[in-house]
C-alpha cells in the first residue's frame, strides 16, 4: 500500500512478512446500525497515533515484518463475501503467518476460520452477544451466527465466548449451548479468572481471538452499531490478549462503526488493540 494508508509501521512485503495485516470493510449483515464497513480505513488511521515502541514489553514493532495487504473487495451477498476472504486469506494461513483482520462487521470472522485446519485451533469470542443463532433474519452467515459456525468447524468445545450480556430465547433453547461467562461474573469474579476458565476449557491450544468492539463497555467504545450496556473494560481485553501468550495464532477486531463514533476513540481503542497483538506475538517469538 502507499505509504502512509496502511497500518502504521507495516511496512514489509508479503515474503518477509512475519504477520499480515487484512481489512474486510463488510458490514451488510448488520442488523442496528451498519458503517462497520468504514471501520479498516478509521483504524489504520488511528494507528499512527501510538509509539512503536511497546514499553511494558520491552518490544518495537519494527522488530518484526508486518504487511498490511489494503482491504478485501467489498460484496452484497455473505456468501460473496466468505468467498472472497477466503481466496485472499487463506493463503496467508496456510502459509503459518499470523493474520489480524480489520472487520467489518462479525460475519467476516465466518470465513477466516473456516479457513484454518478442523480441530486444529480454538476460538476465543470477546462479544456482548452469543451469537449462536443459526440463522438471522433468514440469513445463515450473519454476524449473529459466527460462534454456531465456528462451532460446526471446530467443535462446540473449540469455542468460548467472554463478556457476553444479550443472549435470546432461541440460543437459550438450543439442546447445544457453547460455554460462554457473561459480564457480570467477570465483574464479580475478576478477568483474569474467565480467562483462565476459557483457556482451560478449549480442546486445541492454539487460541485465535475474535474481538467484537461491543464486548467493551459503550462507555470505552461507543462506536459500534449493536452497543450493550454493562461490559467489558479496556484492560480486560488487554489481560486476554497476554495471557493467551504465545498460544495466539491470529485475531480480529470487528464492528467498530466510525459513523457512531466522533471522536475517533472506539477506532483509536481498536488500533491500540492491534499493536498489543504485534508487541506480545513478536515477545513469544524473541524477537
Amino acid at each position: 500500500m502507499p505509504f502512509g494508508t496502511g497500518f502504521a509501521d507495516a511496512e514489509s512485503d508479503y515474503n518477509d512478512a512475519d504477520i499480515c495485516i487484512y481489512g474486510i470493510p463488510y458490514d451488510k449483515t448488520a442488523c442496528f446500525k451498519p458503517g462497520a464497513r468504514e471501520a479498516p480505513g478509521a483504524i489504520r488511521r488511528a494507528s499512527y497515533n501510538f509509539e512503536a515502541t511497546h514499553f511494558e514489553h520491552g518490544r518495537h514493532q519494527r522488530e518484526l515484518n508486518v504487511y498490511d495487504y489494503g482491504n478485501c473487495d467489498d460484496f452484497f451477498y455473505p456468501e460473496d463475501m466468505i468467498d472472497e476472504v477466503k481466496f485472499v486469506m487463506k493463503p496467508a494461513i496456510d502459509d503459518g503467518k499470523f493474520t489480524i483482520a480489520m472487520g467489518g462487521d462479525h460475519a467476516v470472522n465466518i470465513p477466516i476460520i473456516q479457513s484454518f485446519e478442523k480441530k486444529d485451533i480454538a476460538v476465543i469470542s470477546v462479544d456482548a452477544h452469543l451469537d449462536y443463532r443459526d440463522t438471522y433474519m433468514g440469513i445463515k452467515n450473519s454476524h449473529a451466527c459466527i460462534t454456531r459456525r465456528a462451532s460446526e468447524h471446530l467443535g462446540v468445545d473449540n469455542v468460548f465466548v467472554l463478556g457476553v450480556r444479550s443472549i435470546s430465547d432461541e440460543e437459550l433453547d438450543s439442546d447445544v449451548v457453547i460455554p460462554y461467562i457473561d459480564a457480570y461474573q467477570i465483574h464479580d469474579k475478576g478477568m483474569e479468572w474467565a480467562i483462565k476458565q476459557a483457556l482451560d476449557t478449549v480442546k486445541n491450544e492454539k487460541v485465535y481471538i475474535t474481538l467484537d468492539i461491543d464486548g467493551i463497555d459503550p462507555a470505552f467504545a461507543p462506536g459500534t452499531g449493536t452497543p450493550e450496556p454493562f461490559g467489558l473494560h479496556p484492560l480486560d481485553v488487554k489481560k486476554l490478549i497476554n495471557m493467551a501468550g504465545d498460544r495466539l495464532v491470529g485475531f480480529n477486531v470487528v464492528e467498530v462503526a466510525p459513523p457512531f463514533d466522533p471522536s475517533g476513540i472506539t477506532s483509536m481503542l481498536a488500533a491500540r488493540y492491534i499493536k498489543e497483538v504485534i508487541a506480545v506475538y513478536g515477545k513469544n517469538l524473541k524477537c
